[in-house]
């Protein structure tokens, strides 16, 4: 018995051999197995915070190309006002009579920038910055619109009146140098400036405004085509609206 029971620890040891040998291909394959499952839970977790990046992150191109699309629907924008007056005085000569009127003509002048050619190609954004350029076109004079109601003369066509119609031409001449003087006003360069910076300001809001109600901290930056440049400023160069959603075509 004692011989047999040498035998049968002997063998034992190969079996124990041959079951160790089996085990280890079956941890190998669960390990694999689990490895997959893991990669395949990374990679799902990838595509899911993807999705939401690309779908649910608001894309300042997109919601500043709806916010020029509202600009342009207006036709245009009047941000500021201003209201000159015009002192002028005109002289008639005629059959060696001589006589004058003075005319003070009140007037308000709008300034406006025609929203509808503002294109695309105008308003560029920059990632890397977080700055969005717009470029408007000039700003125009509307007017003056003259207060017939506030007009004042001084003088009478004298003798002249009686016997020609130099009061009716002194009237007429003083209109239209009112009139000009008017406009001559409203284009003064601090005029335009006052304008200019009121316009500015009007549209870096309806640019501003849309992206941080959803959450995009953007820059707006507005300048007018005809606006002087300094020598060491240049306009943005980063890629249009046009160029960007071209490129998402």
């Amino acid at each position: 018995m004692a011989d047999g029971g040498v035998e049968a620890e002997q063998t034992a040891i190969p079996a124990a051999v041959r079951t160790g040998s089996s085990i280890g291909p079956f941890l190998a394959k669960t390990a694999g197995v689990l490895i997959l499952l893991v990669l395949a839970v990374l990679i799902a977790l990838w595509g899911v915070q993807r999705y939401v990046s690309e779908r649910l992150t608001p894309d300042p191109v997109t919601v500043a190309s709806a916010s020029l699309q509202g600009l342009r629907e207006q036709n245009r924008l009047s941000a500021f006002a201003a209201r000159y007056v015009a002192v002028v005085t005109s002289t008639q000569s005629q059959l060696g009579f001589q006589t004058q009127k003075t005319l003070i003509m009140p007037g308000t002048v709008r300034y406006e920038v025609d929203l509808a050619k503002l294109t695309q190609r105008d308003v560029a954004w920059n990632p890397e910055t977080h700055t969005l350029s717009v470029r408007l076109p000039p700003v125009e004079v509307d007017g003056p619109q003259v207060d017939l109601n506030a007009i004042r003369e001084y003088g009478s066509g004298g003798v002249l009146s009686t016997f020609t119609n130099a009061e009716a031409q002194l009237d007429a001449a003083n209109r239209r140098a009112g009139q000009a003087e008017l406009l001559r006003q409203a284009r003064e360069p601090t005029a335009i400036t006052l304008a200019r910076d009121a316009s500015r300001r009007a549209v870096e809001r309806s640019f501003t405004m849309p992206l941080r109600a959803v959450g995009v901290d953007a820059k707006v930056v507005v300048r007018f085509a005809d606006e002087p440049v300094a020598n060491d400023e240049r306009w943005d160069v980063s890629r249009s609206l046009d160029e960007v959603l071209a490129n998402r075509r």
